[in-house]
């Protein structure tokens, strides 16, 4: 399907924020993707969906390689094409108590959509958001206007509590209902160890893998589950704590 660029926004000088010309679109679910058709690139690239309207879709990268780049010179009015509402996102669960919400970098983007899922069924959201440096921190004034709380956690100490987004975990006041994460390999495994302990189908994790379809043909993105090998592009991104092998 094609979209229009309404808007291409830097927000740090290499995380862009791409807005675009939906309407009609079918709502995605929190955690699912599109993939892009970059000109002059052979493979579309996989970009976690950050929000939507009845008639916007929003994006955010970071500019990492020579299609990303291409990306983030789109101008208003350029066309995009999009194969959207790719992947498995997340399920949000009925539970009493807050709910916790894990980002690490770029993988704070797909949390934006389900807090506010979240939010609109009444949940309490406390977040924890991970980056290497205050000046990488993003979209931190819209997570706030959401989130009852929200802990930033800086590798150099420069804003926040110095560390990993396992650091801020003392900081929470009680066991979570309710646990979803999204960010590098890295985190996801120290946060898995780290995690509270909760009932199966309570605690999920969004990988990042590289795609080649984007929709399960290729098994290019395939990984080892406890139940057996799993696309991550179709069966995930997002898994259960549970089925997770390291």
């Amino acid at each position: 399907m094609d979209y229009t660029v309404l808007r291409n926004n830097m927000l740090t000088p290499n995380i862009f924020e791409l807005i675009l010309h939906a309407p009609g679109q079918e709502p995605p679910q929190p955690g699912q993707f599109v993939n892009v058709q970059i000109d002059g690139q052979y493979l579309r690239r996989p970009i976690s969906v950050c929000d939507w309207t009845h008639d916007t879709l929003t994006l955010i990268y970071k500019v990492v390689g020579e299609g990303t780049a291409k990306l983030a010179k789109l101008r208003q009015g350029t066309t995009l094409n999009l194969l959207a509402n790719l992947g498995n996102g997340f399920t949000v669960q009925k539970h009493r108590g807050y709910a916790l919400v894990v980002g690490g970098g770029v993988g704070c983007p797909p949390l934006f959509g389900l807090i506010k899922t979240l939010r609109a069924q009444g949940r309490r959201v406390v977040a924890i958001f991970g980056f290497n440096t205050a000046a990488d921190i993003f979209y931190l004034d819209r997570f706030c206007t959401l989130c009852q709380d929200v802990h930033i956690t800086t590798v150099d100490g420069s804003t926040g509590t110095r560390g990993f987004v396992t650091d801020a975990l003392p900081l929470l006041p009680r066991r979570p209902a309710a646990l979803y994460a999204c960010g590098p390999m890295p985190m996801l495994r120290a946060l898995y160890d780290a995690a509270p302990a909760l009932p199966p189908g309570f605690a999920q994790f969004s990988f990042e893998e590289r795609m080649a379809c984007g929709f399960g043909a290729c098994m290019g993105c395939s990984c080892q589950t406890k139940e057996g090998s799993k696309r991550i592009c179709k069966d995930g991104p997002v898994l259960l704590k549970e089925e997770i092998v390291w």
